[in-house]
């Protein structure tokens, strides 16, 4: 299974601290799924690592690299992501998410999330 792991997941399965759940450990471990992140989430934590939050606080030029040296695939917005966008249902506000949905709307790819309102998104979304 195509796994697009969401910022938040993304920052915990790449971090020392171990914050997330059984089961999205459970579905990042597995050799069998193929494990994305979204430029997106690099260019989130790029935006939120500049403001000073305490919850971006890894370097995004480090995170990036550490992700591809474990073996997770980069997965670039298209025109066709960004357009999608706008067909989504007004769930949540925040831009980053939404194209994190539309990415794996488009490319039918499984987003892991953390966020109960992203979770309710139709599509291939799951709530870990």
């Amino acid at each position: 299974m195509r796994l697009l792991l969401d910022t938040h997941v993304l920052l915990w399965a790449a971090g020392p601290l171990r914050r997330l759940s059984p089961r999205a450990r459970r579905l990042i471990d597995d050799d069998e799924n193929e494990l994305l992140f979204s430029v997106a989430s690099v260019w989130e934590v790029a935006f939120k690592y500049g403001r000073g939050r305490d919850d971006f606080q890894v370097e995004p030029r480090l995170l990036r690299r550490g992700l591809l040296d474990n073996g997770y695939q980069e997965l670039a917005i298209t025109g066709e992501h960004a357009v999608m966008v706008a067909s989504l249902p007004r769930l949540h506000r925040d831009p980053f998410d939404r194209i994190l949905v539309a990415q794996s709307t488009v490319e039918g790819i499984t987003l892991l999330t953390s966020d109960q309102l992203v979770a309710q998104y139709p599509g291939p979304v799951r709530r870990v």
